[in-house]
């Protein structure tokens, strides 16, 4: 027997890896939440200064990707050498700081790192050994890249969005999750649902109520799991929502007159939903008699 049907056949051994994966992505989400939004920004404004016919800025450093320049202190510009970018134990054993001038690291980025490791190892342990749990690995990944640029930038980015809504029809084709007629209706539900009450809460109160990448990011969900999801996702998004929202008021005093960015919460109901789904959505049916 091999190694990879052992791993394979044992839960335990299964999340272990996953969760080790895990890590090892969550250190290049903390990478791709901090430079996209640079990269997108900047592009913007060049085709700004483009169509505006200005004189076109080069942006500094020259060359800014998901690859380069390497990881370096952000105070210091010190590159940051292998060992002292092991994902979390790094940042314990330098004890959050940097190790050549001595400024603090943010706990966001061990954060990200252990939220990535054991989101992965649940999901291997809850699905298995399948194909779906490589996509859901992705899926859920995708969610935590979505959710912390939400919360910095209030932008969930199109060119992670629109490519991974299309994935969940093409998966559909296949029978992934769900079928191709209840993914291509969910996609358009998804969509539409939030579309209509963002219209009408405009029109309430001519204030925007959420952004388009909502919508977006709720339409993936139907695209992914089929429309029979939506009303699940969106009634425990608001649950997440209202119960963070109160409590960041109450604990931390936020000003309730902050947006709040509303694709975590979405990230986070449809996460539940990838992994219990059908449960709730069974429970949920049968207490309103249907």
């Amino acid at each position: 027997m091999s190694a990879y049907t052992i791993i394979l056949d044992n839960p335990l051994l299964l999340s272990l890896f996953a969760g080790i994966l895990g890590l090892l992505v969550g250190s290049f989400l903390n990478v791709l939440i901090y430079r996209l939004p640079v990269m997108m920004k900047r592009s913007w404004t060049q085709e700004c200064q483009e169509f505006l016919e200005l004189p076109i800025t080069e942006p500094s450093p020259k060359v800014f990707n998901l690859c380069l320049p390497a990881s370096h202190c952000t105070q210091c510009d010190t590159n940051i050498k292998s060992y002292q970018n092991i994902p979390v134990l790094s940042y314990l054993f330098l004890k959050g700081k940097c190790a050549n001038c001595q400024a603090k690291i943010s706990i966001r980025y061990p954060f990200v790192e252990a939220l990535t490791g054991i989101a992965s190892a649940v999901v291997a342990f809850q699905l298995g050994g399948g194909i779906e749990t490589l996509l859901a690995l992705f899926l859920t990944w995708t969610l935590i890249a979505l959710s912390g640029i939400d919360i910095d930038h209030q932008l969930l980015p199109d060119n992670i969005t629109l490519p991974v809504l299309w994935l969940g029809i093409l998966l559909s084709l296949f029978g992934i999750f769900t079928d191709p007629v209840s993914s291509i209706i969910g996609a358009m539900a998804g969509y539409l649902s939030l579309w209509s009450i963002y219209q009408l809460f405009k029109l309430l109160t001519g204030k925007e109520g959420m952004g388009f990448g909502d919508f977006k990011l709720l339409a993936l969900f139907g695209a992914w799991f089929g429309w029979q999801y939506l009303m699940i996702i969106v009634l425990i998004s608001s649950l997440v929502g209202a119960i963070i929202g109160i409590s960041m008021m109450i604990i931390l005093g936020r000003d309730k007159n902050i947006p709040i960015p509303f694709g975590p919460y979405l990230a986070i109901a449809g996460w539940i939903a990838l992994l219990w789904g059908e449960t709730i959505n069974t429970v949920y049916l049968t207490s309103i008699g249907l």
